[in-house]
């Protein structure tokens, strides 16, 4: 493979961004296999990349990621998925290798989010993995490499025209890294800490039962968030990401933004929702449109006259009792923090959310009365001692 130091991209950030191109002092790591990328295309790719190589590292799994504008909707590792799962992930009665599994995770923990996604992928694409990204809506796929079959399925995608990418997963960058803002440059060293087991030395609660899958989970939690943009939390399952709050102002929003998609991504697996008769010829989009705006309290008359044109059957709604009674089932959850946690609210919001291993940087001014709140829950908590945020 020549050495190629220079790519011309679509445009910028928006079309008339133009003069946009990627390059590097030396060769660069990546190869455009197909299609033609654009600049978000590269952020969501470079991001998502090592996120699911850091997650190979920390795990030894095959990973994937799903991202969207520069955070991930969703990650995971490989984990066996329950029959109810692969139903709600609209794989029921598909064969998945491993990182096709992983990446079924990735994207069904925010199917909403992860529509027209960036799909990274830590291992070599088979054939599987790349029949499932055939039939989703997603604009690209960055992997290590692609077994010919795979690259063959793929450049089918979208007239021939799906972005897929080539990454060296040996590259190192340098050291420091370089930023221009307002025509001025930033500088810094490059956030290389991956998070491994000696995150865990540290329980400062009175319960200090850490399972081996909570930890794997923590994991999990904490690489996904040092590539979700600030201030950012994650909930995180079996494997993977089941609630993601990115970039938002407050942390307690982002709790509740993350615990909120926990909620729906644990009531999609209700019965009621897995049976559902949809019309015949609904898109698996429209489908999922269909279940998340099920799930919602409130809706107009119009909004009502249009959900039940989906089905078949128009199903009932589940009361606020009948989702309490099922959130119940929702247990065994870790959460994860990428700085610390300044008030207890945090904690106490996440235990509606089955919250049980939590994971923060540490060395608030309150953290007597943070774990304190966990201590309360029966919680085990953390502390990590490195702050993750990403800008």
């Amino acid at each position: 493979m020549s050495e190629i130091y220079e790519i011309a991209l679509r445009y910028g950030m928006n079309p008339h961004q133009k003069e946009a191109k990627l390059k590097a002092d030396g060769p660069l790591p990546l190869t455009v296999v197909n299609g033609e990328p654009g600049f978000i295309n590269l952020l969501d790719a470079l991001n998502a990349f090592q996120l699911v190589r850091e997650l190979r590292q920390a795990t030894g799994l095959p990973a994937a990621a799903s991202f969207k504008h520069v955070s991930p909707a969703g990650a995971a590792v490989y984990a066996p998925m329950t029959p109810e799962l692969a139903k709600a992930y609209f794989v029921d009665g598909a064969e998945l290798s491993p990182l096709a599994t992983a990446y079924a995770r990735a994207r069904g923990a925010d199917r909403m989010s992860s529509f027209g996604d960036a799909a990274a992928l830590s291992d070599v694409v088979d054939a599987s993995t790349a029949h499932l990204l055939k039939r989703e809506v997603s604009d690209l796929v960055v992997a290590p490499g692609y077994t010919p079959e795979a690259l063959e399925i793929l450049k089918q995608k979208k007239g021939g025209k799906y972005l897929i990418l080539q990454i060296d997963p040996e590259y190192v960058p340098d050291p420091i890294e370089t930023r221009t803002l307002f025509g001025m440059k930033l500088q810094q060293e490059r956030n290389s800490a991956v998070p491994d087991a000696s995150v865990f030395d540290r329980i400062v609660t009175e319960n200090k039962d850490l399972p081996a899958g909570a930890k794997r989970d923590l994991l999990v939690a904490l690489i996904t968030l040092k590539y979700t943009q600030s201030n950012s939390i994650c909930y995180a399952l079996d494997g993977q990401t089941i609630g993601i709050g990115a970039g938002q102002q407050s942390r307690i929003h982002c709790t509740r933004l993350a615990g909120d998609k926990a909620d729906r991504w644990y009531l999609r697996q209700h019965p009621a929702a897995l049976n559902m008769k949809f019309r015949e010829g609904l898109a698996r989009a429209e489908q999922n449109n269909a279940i998340d705006l099920w799930l919602e309290d409130e809706v107009t008359p119009v909004e009502q006259a249009a959900w039940e044109s989906c089905f078949e059957e128009v199903p009932a709604r589940l009361t606020r009792e009948e989702k309490r009674e099922w959130l119940k089932g929702l247990t065994g959850v870790s959460y994860g923090s990428d700085a610390f946690l300044p008030f207890r609210d945090n904690l106490d919001r996440a235990s509606r959310s089955g919250v049980k291993y939590v994971i923060q940087a540490g060395s608030s001014l309150r953290d007597e009365e943070v774990v304190q709140a966990a201590n309360d829950y029966g919680m085990v908590m953390v502390y990590s001692g490195v702050r993750l945020f990403h800008h």
